[in-house]
């Protein structure tokens, strides 16, 4: 990896790599603590320098004139780049988030997908004309919003960065990426893949830095049209905040506290996997990581059994071990954090079935491990059962008719996902319209489509990333009417 740090040193600032003159930035590897990267993060002057050059590239008419197709082929370049350099993008990310191989290897093609897709639905993007009420013609049109900005997670950068990219690109603007300090490297990797597919300079940088230094200079620069945040509810309410005072365009995809739920009909061994894929891969550091487990009572205590019997059975290991299934957690702060969720719930009277503690043994020493945990009789009302832990900790409860168990699931802040388990399809479909949430899975969960619209509701969020539609998002409406009556208005005809 020493080759591939050493290429990180510097940011992508308006099309050039140069240093930061922000404060440093430190990544770790999170299964041994050893050292990825030290790098200068962005500065404000830095974020300026961006945003300057990214209003001219923008504006210039070399990238606005392009054709719909021409731009196109911009991201079908990006596309194929990310998918080649796939396996150097998954030893980054694991290096820098501790996620496995197989999941980063699988976030990175998921990334060029993204890419290809948006490029394809650029190429047959259609306008309207629209019905007209008199003697002109109307038509809507959409155009770009100029230079806009992308504030990216920690937990999944490369397919987070893609989300917000690739459909800015598509719609003819620049856009300034902000990934987090935690996890900047493979962000630079993407600059490094965008510059060598020909972009035209300015259009994209990639900016890590401090929240309170580069993500508040990016919305409250004038120049930004848009910006696009994923990431902590508290953090959105305050950008959402900003960003009204200057009325800008904002989409937010914030926390969660998803309902999983599995009927007495269900097939247990379907709902059993499910279950443990939804709240511990990524070790539960998700946004839609299904932490609150609602059971059929007269199957409760025989399918909680089954789960924890199966949650023993995971692999906790190292990230690039090919068995794993449970990795480190990102940094030994996040663990504590978990650690402290853990223990306010056994103060509630929570009961640990099986969990709640760090691994044993030489393997875990140095990392930030943490077993997969479930907790049981802890009312609804519990924090653990209204706070989002991004962590592999899952809270149990029963619940005994439908009407009960919607009333329970929508009873929380968040709206972001849900998961339903049974083989009675009117009794899925009626709970999954009844639940409030942006996604819900039946018989299965945290399968994703770029082609499939995502985002949540309540203080999960407000608008929607992916599909047809994710391009238009970073676009602006315009309406133009042209006259056929080819003759003066009536109201100025005698003037005239």
């Amino acid at each position: 990896m020493t080759n591939v740090m050493e290429t990180q040193n510097r940011l992508y600032i308006g099309g050039e790599w140069r240093r930061g003159r922000g404060a440093e930035i430190v990544s770790n590897f999170p299964a041994d603590g050893s050292l990825n990267a030290r790098l200068s993060g962005a500065s404000i002057e830095d974020v300026d320098l961006a945003i300057e050059r990214a209003e001219d590239a923008a504006n210039d008419p070399a990238w606005r004139r392009l054709l719909p197709h021409e731009r196109a082929t911009f991201l079908y370049r990006i596309a194929e780049g990310i998918a080649k350099n796939a396996e150097r993008i998954s030893q980054v990310q694991s290096r820098d988030t501790g996620k496995t191989l197989t999941e980063t290897y699988a976030l990175a093609m998921s990334a060029s997908g993204t890419f290809r897709y948006m490029a394809a639905a650029l190429e047959t993007m259609e306008e309207a004309i629209t019905p007209s009420r008199g003697q002109y013609l109307t038509f809507s049109v959409h155009e770009p919003l100029g230079v806009t900005a992308g504030i990216t997670p920690w937990n999944s950068p490369i397919a987070s960065d893609a989300q917000k990219v690739a459909p800015a690109l598509a719609a003819g603007n620049a856009i300034l990426l902000k990934p987090s300090s935690w996890s900047p490297l493979v962000s630079l990797e993407l600059a490094r893949i965008i510059d060598e597919a020909g972009l035209p300079r300015g259009l994209f940088s990639t900016l890590p830095g401090a929240g309170a230094i580069v993500g508040d200079r990016l919305v409250q620069h004038p120049a930004i049209k848009k910006v696009s945040f994923t990431g902590g509810t508290e953090t959105g309410r305050g950008l959402a905040r900003k960003a009204a005072d200057k009325l800008m365009t904002v989409s937010l995809e914030l926390g969660g506290k998803s309902p999983t739920i599995v009927f007495a009909d269900a097939d247990l061994d379907i709902a059993c996997a499910g279950v443990l894929f939804g709240i511990f891969s990524s070790t539960g550091q998700s946004c839609i990581a299904g932490s609150r487990l609602f059971v059929e009572r007269s199957i409760y205590q025989a399918f909680v059994a089954k789960l924890v019997a199966a949650t023993e059975r995971l692999r906790i290991g190292h990230p690039f071990d090919k068995a794993t299934q449970v990795a480190p957690l990102i940094r030994p702060r996040h663990r504590d954090e978990i650690e402290a969720h853990v223990a306010r719930a056994r103060a509630d009277g929570g009961r640990v079935l099986t969990g709640g503690e760090r691994p044993i043994g030489a393997d875990y020493q140095q990392g930030t491990y943490y077993r997969p945990t479930i907790v049981a009789d802890l009312d609804n009302q519990a924090a653990l059962c209204r706070e989002e832990v991004f962590g592999p900790v899952l809270a149990v409860l029963p619940f005994d008719d439908e009407a009960e168990l919607i009333r329970q699931s929508n009873d929380n802040a968040y709206g972001l996902a849900c998961g339903i388990y049974t083989r009675d399809f009117p009794k899925a479909w009626r709970v999954a319209r009844g639940i409030d949430a942006g996604t819900v899975w039946i018989n299965t969960y945290k399968q994703f489509s770029i082609s499939t619209p995502f985002g949540g509701t309540k203080e999960s969020g407000v608008g929607r990333e992916k599909g047809r539609d994710g391009i238009r998002a970073w676009m602006a409406q315009k309406s133009l009417y042209c006259d056929l009556g080819n003759r003066p208005h009536p109201w100025a005809a005698i003037a005239v």
